[in-house]
């Protein structure tokens, strides 16, 4: 079976960027999959191991910087598209949470 190398580039809309709760998210969800997954800021360059959690929280990618993601491997499909939709879902986290506990009155 020939393995093959899937890219893909996705925005960060996530109001506080690839923080350390998403970079965890992120590597846990990098690791379920057989294929080699790397990251990157430029498609050009240079690439991380998307499954090392130090790497992903050195990157401080910022809300509107673009992830490059490349895999490489029998699920490399499969890895580009969950990583993708992890990042198009903001991480999973919760921004109407955040706003409504702050200021006076917040949980009344």
């Amino acid at each position: 079976m020939t393995e093959t190398t899937i890219k893909a580039a996705i925005e960060i809309t996530n109001p506080t960027g690839l923080h350390a709760r998403p970079a965890v998210k992120m590597t846990k969800l990098a690791k379920t999959f057989a294929a080699r997954v790397q990251l990157a800021f430029d498609a050009a360059g240079p690439w991380i191991d998307a499954k090392s959690v130090v790497k992903v929280m050195a990157l401080k990618a910022p809300k509107g910087a673009v992830l490059h993601f490349s895999a490489n491997g029998t699920d490399a499909a499969e890895a580009i598209a969950a990583l993708s939709d992890l990042v198009r879902r903001d991480f999973d986290e919760n921004h109407e949470g955040v706003a409504a506990n702050v200021g006076p009155g917040h949980g009344a």
